[in-house]
């Protein structure tokens, strides 16, 4: 993170000053706000008013970039100059920044996502991959020097690794790419559509893609492959095809590109390893120093879940994908005992938060992952986070077919489970076993039927429907049963007497 008075101080030259200063306040990462889209993005960032040209728009998104927690605001001079507006930033506290009129978006985000990169590489712990982004950066900007024209590095998940200094000649397109650090769905639709993935997954050989009548411009992409293995590709924005000797550089320079990606991928499965290695010590009961690297509390621990026949590893890559495609970029996974556990912050809808996590969940359920979450209650202090894995090991248990809960929506299922994991230490009690060797023997279905009849008092027609047979079939078991010499003396009308048949009923079924 940079604070808001450095940030602006490093541009110089009169490009970006602050209007209103709020000391103490920081910023990590960029988020573009076009007029009537609101605010989007995370707790802390820097929020551009691309567009913004009214006061009552401004306002509007002062008040909303306030309530989001950014770290600031970036308005023209002639807006951030109004006397309304400085007063309602004071009063919200929120820094306002005022950008030169003449001064182009697209080249004060290019210089802006710079100076955040070099901030965010100077972070000692969990930025390993800091120097192998430094070459990058140096790629990108040779690879623009033989293509003539602004370049970016990316993944094959169209997120962006590195780009170049040169971004003069821009589209909307590009410049979301950089702020977002991932090309814009629209733009991945469209590319899709023209059939340029599939080309570039399946090929070495440069994609040349014609500009779009929805206005973006000309690209020539180059395929980055180590291995045979698609690790990512070159994008150069191009204003027509380029000769073939260019493209031929380009293509040598993107042997280059493989290398650095082949260790960025090591360095940050290091620094992934080392993130879960830290949340599997906490999550263990072990709290010494993890306030210096967790996000701010409280936080929920979450069990996650994925398809039936996936291995925990197998689960743990799922949802790391899952959770960087919508952008909690730096999740906070690991495996223990066998599960997959999140630790979010428990307020809030940004990611990597438990509202934005359900919400994620009840996406992919109509997409068909399979996926589900279970929370336990908030932990308020790191020594909490042991007592609420337990937490989310019991809510996960007690689910049922929700996809995503928390236990304060499953707090009696939780309730019974715990009763019954407590009767499992000991030999069953009363009828329930001699219930259980009659079913065994002959086959009579009578736990279920009573389980039924105890789920459902008074309803018999409910509590057949249940067991998908007719009333009067229900009736005539409930009639053998209570005939049964070990249910003699057996008062079924007792609340305390169906409680704890109940119970035992809950520790067979969970025990099958």
């Amino acid at each position: 993170m940079i604070s808001v008075a450095d940030l602006a101080a490093s541009l110089g030259g009169g490009l970006l000053t602050l209007a209103v200063d709020v000391p103490g306040a920081e910023v990590d990462d960029l988020t573009l706000a076009e007029p009537g889209q609101g605010v989007v993005g995370q707790p802390g960032d820097l929020v551009l008013g691309v567009g913004v040209d009214r006061v009552e728009a401004a306002a509007d998104l002062l008040r909303g970039a306030a309530d989001a927690g950014a770290g600031g605001l970036v308005l023209r001079r002639a807006l951030a100059r109004r006397r309304t507006l400085r007063d309602l930033a004071q009063r919200r506290r929120l820094p306002l920044l005022e950008l030169a009129d003449h001064a182009s978006w697209a080249h004060t985000v290019w210089l802006l996502r710079g100076v955040l990169d070099r901030a965010a590489s100077a972070v000692g712990p969990g930025r390993v991959e800091a120097p192998v982004h430094d070459d990058l950066f140096a790629l990108a900007d040779a690879i623009a020097a033989v293509v003539d024209a602004p370049v970016t590095i990316e993944d094959p998940h169209s997120r962006v690794l590195a780009y170049s200094s040169r971004q003069d000649v821009t589209d909307p397109a590009r410049v979301s790419t950089i702020v977002g650090r991932r090309v814009p769905e629209e733009v991945l639709a469209s590319l899709r559509a023209r059939g340029v993935f599939r080309r570039l997954a399946r090929s070495s050989e440069p994609v040349f893609v014609p500009a779009d009548p929805s206005g973006t411009l000309p690209r020539l992409v180059v395929p980055v492959r180590a291995g045979g293995e698609w690790l990512g590709s070159v994008w150069a924005l191009v204003e027509e095809r380029p000769p073939a000797e260019v493209v031929s550089e380009v293509t040598r320079t993107a042997s280059l590109v493989a290398l650095h990606l082949l260790r960025l991928r090591a360095q940050a499965d290091l620094g992934r390893r080392l993130t879960a290695d830290r949340l599997r010590v906490a999550l263990s009961g072990t709290a010494a120093g993890a306030d210096d690297w967790l996000p701010e509390g409280p936080w929920r621990v979450v069990c996650l879940g994925g398809p039936a026949d996936a291995s925990p590893e197998n689960v743990l890559d799922l949802w790391e994908s899952v959770c960087r495609r919508h952008s909690w970029h730096q999740p906070l996974l690991a495996t223990l005992d066998g599960r997959v556990y999140a630790v979010l912050r428990a307020d809030g809808a940004a990611p990597g938060t438990w509202a934005w996590l359900r919400t994620v969940v009840e996406e992919a359920a109509t997409e068909g992952l399979g996926l589900t979450a279970a929370a336990g209650h908030a932990a308020y202090s790191a020594g909490e986070l042991a007592r609420a894995r337990a937490e989310a090991t019991e809510a996960e248990r007690s689910r049922g077919r929700l996809p995503v809960a928390g236990i304060e929506e499953l707090w009696a299922a939780v309730t019974v489970e715990r009763a019954a994991a407590a009767l499992r230490e000991g030999a069953l009690l009363g009828p329930v076993e001699a219930l259980r060797r009659h079913d065994a023997e002959r086959d009579t279905g009578y736990l279920p039927t009573l389980a039924a009849w105890l789920d459902h008092p008074g309803e018999p027609a409910v509590a057949a429907r249940s067991l998908h047979v007719h009333p009067n079939t229900l009736r005539y078991r409930m009639g053998r049963i209570t005939a049964l010499p070990e249910l003699a003396g057996t008062d079924l009308s007792d609340p305390e007497t169906r409680l704890a048949l109940r119970l035992q009923l809950a520790v067979l079924a969970t025990s099958r």
